[in-house]
């Protein structure tokens, strides 16, 4: 094949946390993503782990003076419609989206599904069809109930797994019909950068916060072939899929230890779905966890739901490539196996210090489908900047740039044989950064007239991306 699939899934990617806003509506609960308050003197060029204490999430709960951004997203709750209706003109043959938790489940004491919150995501769902659009569903993205860290602990804890199980069985059972494509997890694999958000365990109230991550992330796997035992089960003709952010490195040289240093992060990057689609723990990862002292509770039940329940298709976020160095790792008494990154000098880097590299994204799409085999779908990609409205509009061709090469390089994993499902750019409408909390920190397509703090009137506003990317799809890729 030379070019994109006729029935190929262009479209974009938001997340429920980071646009709907109404934080406190129609019986919704208090979201993990909800306590991260905007900070303007944050340090935005560097990745920083996101953690918290209990005093933190105290503070936030009870705080009335500061602006939490995720509590406000665009008000795309009350907007989606007219939202959608952009969508629609550029072409959009698919919609990423997530369900939040929060909105379904606000109660623990209570655990029965809140009908207000389904009553809006049985309308927006509605929409997205009405607007021609395939609706793939993410059922958990950064939206854990904040109960779970209080009573639980987080994810840690494997009564999680019952909770998540019913949360995503209410999902199925009202949605099968509507939507055919569900990723269990967002980012799976992030529990090292975003690891409150992840499993949702704050950092002081456990003896061994490394080895939390790890059965935290071990829970959400064993949920993950739950749901999709259960959707086997009943008969349901629907994808459950998996979620990587690309972590892949190059090695900083061709020196014998810088390569095996890369080998052995990419390996930590591949084990999630090494289980999740080969059906059960690789021996490097056991080693890990034994020279880490890490030690994870997994039962014999739990290792046959695993083999019986891999998942269907390998959905992946892809921004920046990386580069690790032994040298860097010694300086910094990191372990031999989980490595740090270094700047790579051969590539730009975004205002975030992400580094620009579109052929990253063919080598690490060829990485997974040489090892899997499984359909890949680009849940999330594109480049985060400060745009400038000029004449109700903003001319950001360095958008341009950075999506058509990317879209190049996707072309020629095409070419290569690679399963491609389709490309959601992420946040085709700005909306709230899920790392710095910033709104002018900007992905979309569509401008909304709303800085840092809140302050503007909301109104939504083409870019000349807009345009360009409308084009791409309405040729199906062919004038790239």
């Amino acid at each position: 094949m030379k070019g994109f699939p006729k029935d190929f899934l262009w479209g974009g990617a938001i997340a429920a946390n980071q646009i709907e806003g109404a934080w406190d509506e129609d019986g919704k609960s208090i979201g993990l993503s909800d306590l991260f308050i905007y900070k303007p003197e944050a340090d935005i060029s560097k990745l920083h782990t996101a953690n918290m204490t209990q005093a933190e999430v105290e503070f936030a709960v009870n705080d009335k003076e500061g602006y939490y951004p995720k509590r406000h997203g665009i008000d795309f709750y009350h907007t989606y419609k007219e939202d959608l209706k952009l969508l629609k003109e550029m072409g959009f043959k698919t919609l990423r989206f997530s369900i939040n938790w929060a909105r379904i489940f606000p109660s623990v004491e209570d655990y029965t599904p809140n009908e207000r919150g389904l009553e809006f995501y049985d309308n927006f769902i509605d929409e997205i069809i009405k607007n021609g659009m395939e609706p793939i569903a993410t059922i958990l993205h950064y939206e854990i109930p904040l109960y779970i860290t209080e009573k639980y602990q987080g994810w840690k804890n494997k009564s999680v797994i019952d909770l998540y199980e019913k949360y995503g069985q209410t999902l199925l059972e009202r949605y099968h019909d509507k939507v055919k494509y569900w990723i269990a997890i967002n980012q799976i694999n992030l529990l090292h950068i975003e690891p409150f958000l992840s499993i949702g365990t704050c950092i002081d109230t456990v003896d061994n916060f490394e080895e939390a991550k790890y059965q935290g992330v071990h829970n959400q796997i064993v949920g993950s072939a739950l749901l999709k035992q259960f959707a086997k089960n009943q008969g349901y003709d629907v994808q459950i899929g998996t979620m990587l952010a690309d972590l892949t490195a190059y090695p900083e040289n061709a020196h014998p230890d810088n390569v095996l240093l890369a080998m052995k992060h990419n390996r930590l990057n591949y084990f999630y779905t090494d289980v999740q689609f080969r059906g059960a723990y690789p021996g490097y990862i056991k080693r890990f966890f034994d020279e880490s002292e890490i030690d994870i509770k997994v039962t014999a039940e739990e290792e046959a739901l695993l083999k019986d329940n891999t998942l269907d298709f390998l959905a992946v976020s892809y921004y920046f490539s990386q580069m690790v160095s032994m040298e860097l790792n010694k300086e910094q008494h990191v372990s031999y196996s989980y490595s740090s990154a270094k700047k790579n000098p051969f590539l730009e880097v975004s205002p975030w210090g992400w580094a620009i590299d579109s052929k990253g994204m063919y080598n690490c799409l060829s990485q997974y489908w040489d090892r899997y085999q499984k359909p890949i779908l680009i849940a999330e990609n594109g480049l985060g900047m400060y745009d400038k409205l000029e004449n109700e509009t903003v001319n950001d061709d360095y958008r341009i740039e950075y999506i058509k090469d990317h879209l190049i390089q996707l072309r020629e994993c095409i070419r290569d044989g690679i399963e491609i499902m389709g490309f959601c750019a992420w946040g085709p409408i700005d909306l709230v950064s899920a790392s710095t909390q910033e709104m002018e920190k900007r992905y979309g397509f569509v401008y909304v007239d709303k800085d840092n703090l809140g302050h503007g009137t909301g109104k939504r506003y083409r870019k000349k991306s807009f345009y360009w990317y409308k084009e791409i799809i309405e040729t199906n890729g062919e004038n790239l």
